[in-house]
């Protein structure tokens, strides 16, 4: 870790983090390097190994980020609303991930990766974010619906949260994917964001 004050540290994380997101919003995971993202920041290249070591780290930053942000929209609703029927409660859900189609990106395509190829430290760090996610989904479910019971609480949590691995492909669709789709016969309904969390939520709430 370089030396200088915290505030220093972390206003340069956020820099990288910062244009590591500018990038993404270009090009794939596969196709951004560390060179890349050092060009996009104030500073060398060799710095940013300062405080990320590999590119797998950096998304793992921008993806706990996001995650922070979908925690805070979460809590910031459920304090100020008392009472919550089925529909509404999957439609905060459904709202706040339309919100935070970067997310849905991020964990679809590149989880494996950059778990794997990030430091212990920064895993963990991550997973702490990640379990606080969890918790603050069922802390929605015991405030709003008290009379359900633990084991339908907990098939809630272990199917959501492995469901929205599976959003972003299914609603962001390109036009070769499209088009092949079309030429292969598939039936299928293209979904938003929205509308397939809406739908899953309330099956879950309705077993």
């Amino acid at each position: 870790m370089p030396k200088g004050s915290q505030e220093l540290t972390e206003t340069r994380r956020e820099e990288i983090i910062n244009a590591c997101e500018k990038l993404y919003q270009a090009k794939s995971f596969k196709e951004i390097t560390i060179k890349e993202i050092g060009n996009v920041t104030s500073f060398t290249r060799t710095s940013i190994y300062n405080y990320f070591q590999t590119k797998e780290e950096i998304f793992l930053a921008l993806l706990k980020r996001e995650y922070e942000l979908w925690i805070d929209s979460l809590k910031k609703t459920m304090e100020q609303v008392e009472e919550m029927t089925k529909d509404e409660f999957a439609s905060m859900l459904a709202h706040s991930l339309e919100e935070r189609a970067q997310l849905l990106k991020i964990m679809s395509m590149n989880h494996y990766d950059m778990e794997t190829g990030s430091r212990p430290e920064h895993l963990a760090a991550f997973k702490v974010v990640y379990g606080e996610s969890i918790r603050t989904v069922m802390t929605g479910l015991n405030k709003y619906f008290p009379d359900m019971e633990v084991s339908g609480k907990q098939n809630f949590i272990y199917t959501f949260f492995p469901f929205m691995f599976g959003i972003y492909p299914y609603t962001f669709v390109t036009e070769k994917q499209r088009t092949a789709m079309e030429e292969a016969n598939v039936n299928y309904v293209f979904m938003t964001i929205y509308e397939i969390t809406f739908n899953c939520v309330k099956r879950l709430l309705n077993e």
